[in-house]
């Protein structure tokens, strides 16, 4: 497993369909199966472009910031910053394993709205 390919696929791919193009994402960087556990998708690639398509007509004007990218074994872990129409903030985690091939075959995500007040003087980054 080569980290910094993976690192910087995971980027690519998550980038690409942010941006409005799931079908480009897919034949690019996932392998022979994607396992879907994020419940609002189906699983397989079809649900993947179907879900981002819907995104991308839905919320054509968000935005994505990587802010870091760790990889160890065949896992890759994105959080990011996002930024959605109403002017919503997003903090996200996105987690993808990779086949031996180095494509993504899984993903795994959680998504926390920043919220306006903080008990603590500290950023979510």
């Amino acid at each position: 497993m080569n980290l910094n390919n993976n690192k910087n696929n995971a980027i690519e791919f998550y980038k690409i369909a942010y941006m409005g193009a799931p079908k480009l994402a897919v034949k690019k960087f996932v392998g022979e199966e994607y396992i879907q556990h994020n419940p609002d998708v189906a699983d397989g690639t079809q649900g993947f472009i179907d879900y981002f398509e819907r995104m991308g007509k839905e919320y054509p004007d968000k935005s994505i910031e990587f802010v870091r990218c760790i990889a160890e074994g065949d896992l890759v872990a994105l959080h990011t910053h996002q930024i959605w129409p109403g002017n919503d903030h997003y903090v996200t985690m996105d987690f993808f394993r990779f086949d031996n091939n180095g494509k993504i075959c899984e993903h795994w995500d959680a998504i926390q709205q920043i919220p306006g007040r903080s008990a603590n003087p500290n950023s979510m980054y």
